[in-house]
């Protein structure tokens, strides 16, 4: 078995099905980009090539139950009901695994699943922690409707980054709302979402392993310095931001003045000392506001005036920035400093900007060179990051650290598919589509040719299990029940910050979706919920009207519902010893009704349920 599958498969080795996948020959330059199967299959030569060459096979295709499982979690985002299962078990169809594709990316399900995946990449990060609390609704709603629409991944791209109004009305606003406006956290998250490229290792030194230095870094802040988060004036509610560009720095404020503390000074300054007084600042009514706050901030010897360099030192509401519509590289000698001017360029095709440009025409050239089909990154990010939420591992990894000096597993195919998804007009369902059908992602868990357990096996030579996100295994906890899901998520405030059990739910078992498999650990607290919760108490029992309390009244025959029960939280039937074990179990209690509310308790609580196999 692959590493670290006996972490997440709590009762051994599962028999498989043996399904045979063919992989037609080379398709060369004759390659037909937009027949998803034919590139899938071209992907797969090219993995299979690679792992041939390390002298290792691949495994061969999992089950029809196993892939109908993985599937269901990885597009809409739940595991398939025992109606699903049995439809699709009898479905004759040779075709029906790319037939199943296709319906689960049709389903608004789909949508809502990935837009939720979305917000966590977005919001797990975000330095301004009231921003999901505000807007994550409006956001999911937002990237639900386009993704529902099939909106290209560079129309995507653009609006977030060119996004501009109120964050409660559009969701293209959530990334610069996130980060307050602050230009070195935006680049940040513009280039490691989009590019994949952790370029904010570079802003206090030259990239330590990477091509990217300093200046670059700060050239691409460059871009960024005249939007802004601001409050809007309301009569009365609650807050209201709204994101706006600045493009001219105003000079009749007393803050506004504070961005050029020396000739602050010289202007104010009437006895010569080099220093502002409280009696100087009198009479000069929009600064003398201000004064007595900045006094008792800067006034570092006592003697109740302010000089330019107190002034300078001064933290400024906003993360420090001062009024400004141009972009200053910090001084690292002097941090008090005014630093470098910079002017935007993009660190990728080193194109530069000339001065002057609005706010909006600066992001919109940005924009134009992210989403550029000459900038491979862009299109190799997305790539890269479906690839391993739905395989459990990515070419690159982590998702969101690519680079020139990396090393991707499997280079050749990652390139071939980027190709093909740039050719496709960055159409993500045919992405979907294609990374679903390839024989890579529809292998199972179980070693080639049933060896021993592989120590480092060869990426995609089977496949990887992996921990479920928080909203699947709640979902997944829904469709044991029977219950609906609300499908539309509140605007303006996300539901995973209401008093809910979806809300607690997710709280607890949420984590950053850019986060590596082997670095996301289970927790004490996940442990006792599943283990105590109301919610499991309520679905695993026997009485009623629930699934359990079904189960037990329509099969008689324990063999009937042990099996019944697996395929219902497992989407699986038992083997011959798990069949043994809950069937010993049953002839041991004497109370048939508990003792199978035991035995579903502890298959909800095994790792297989929170896992994807």
């Amino acid at each position: 078995m692959c590493k670290n599958a006996s972490q997440w498969v709590r009762f051994g080795l599962f028999s498989f099905l043996a399904i045979a996948v063919s992989t037609p020959a080379m398709a060369g330059s004759n390659l037909n980009y937009r027949n998803h199967v034919a590139v899938a299959r071209q992907v797969d030569q090219l993995i299979e090539q690679g792992i041939k060459e390390k002298g290792q096979s691949v495994a061969q295709a999992a089950s029809d139950e196993d892939f109908l499982r993985r599937l269901t979690l990885d597009l809409v985002g739940r595991i398939p009901s025992v109606s699903e299962m049995t439809l699709y078990g009898l479905d004759p169809d040779p075709m029906k695994r790319d037939k199943q594709i296709r319906k689960l990316i049709a389903s608004e399900d789909f949508a809502i699943n990935w837009s939720a995946y979305w917000r966590d990449v977005l919001y797990s990060r975000a330095t301004d922690s009231r921003a999901a609390r505000l807007q994550s609704g409006t956001f999911e709603n937002w990237l639900k409707e386009n993704i529902e629409a099939n909106k290209p991944w560079d129309e995507v791209a653009t609006e977030m980054i060119t996004a501009s109004g109120d964050v409660r009305e559009d969701g293209a606003t959530a990334l610069i709302f996130a980060h307050q406006g602050n230009p070195k956290e935006i680049t940040s998250e513009v280039t490691r979402i989009f590019l994949g490229i952790q370029i904010q290792c570079a802003n206090c030194h030259d990239h330590p392993t990477d091509t990217w230095t300093r200046e670059q870094f700060h050239q691409m802040a460059a871009f960024f310095p005249r939007v802004a988060v601001r409050q809007k004036r309301g009569d009365s509610g609650p807050r209201i931001f709204e994101i706006v560009s600045i493009d001219k720095a105003k000079n009749s404020s007393g803050r506004d003045a504070l961005n050029n503390p020396k000739r602050l000074v010289r202007t104010l300054d009437k006895n010569g000392d080099k220093k502002i007084s409280r009696d100087e600042v009198q009479g000069k009514k929009q600064f003398a506001r201000l004064f007595d706050r900045l006094l008792a901030l800067g006034d570092k010897n006592g003697d109740k005036a302010l000089s330019a360099e107190e002034i300078q030192a001064i933290p400024l509401p906003g993360g420090n920035r001062r009024a400004t519509t141009e972009y200053y590289m910090p001084n690292l000698e002097n941090p008090t400093a005014k630093g470098t001017l910079m002017q935007p360029a993009f660190f990728i095709n080193k194109e530069k900007v000339a001065a002057g440009l609005k706010d909006v025409e600066r992001r919109e050239l940005l924009a134009k060179y992210v989403t550029d089909p000459d900038n491979p990154w862009f299109a190799k990010a997305f790539v890269n990051r479906i690839w391993s939420e739905m395989l459990g591992r990515g070419f690159y990894s982590p998702v969101d650290d690519m680079g020139p000096l990396r090393d991707p597993e499997h280079e050749q195919a990652i390139e071939l598919l980027s190709e093909a998804f740039t050719k496709n007009g960055y159409d993500t369902k045919w992405l979907y589509r294609t990374i679903a059908n390839t024989a890579a992602y529809q292998r199972s868990i179980k070693s080639p040719n049933n060896q021993t357990e592989i120590d480092e096996p060869i990426a995609f030579a089977c496949a990887t299990p992996t921990r479920l996100r928080s909203e699947q295994i709640f979902a997944s906890l829904m469709e044991l029940s029977g219950l609906e899901q609300e499908k539309n998520v509140p605007r303006g405030r996300g539901n995973r910050f209401q008093n809910n059990p979806k809300t607690q739910f997710t709280n607890l078992f949420n984590y950053d979706p850019s986060t590596p498999q082997d670095d996301i650990m289970g927790t004490i607290p996940q442990s006792l919920f599943m283990m105590n919760s109301n919610i499991i108490d309520k679905l695993i029992s026997a009485r009623g009207t629930g699934p359990l309390a079904r189960i037990v009244k329509k099969y008689s025959d324990d063999t009937d519902a042990i099996t019944e029960l697996y395929l219902l939280v497992l989407s699986r039937d038992p083997s011959k010893k798990e069949l043994a074990i809950c069937s010993e179990y049953l002839e041991e209690s004497s109370n048939r009704n508990e003792a199978f509310e035991d035995i579903m308790w502890s298959l909800v609580n095994s790792s297989e349920f929170i896992s994807k196999r």
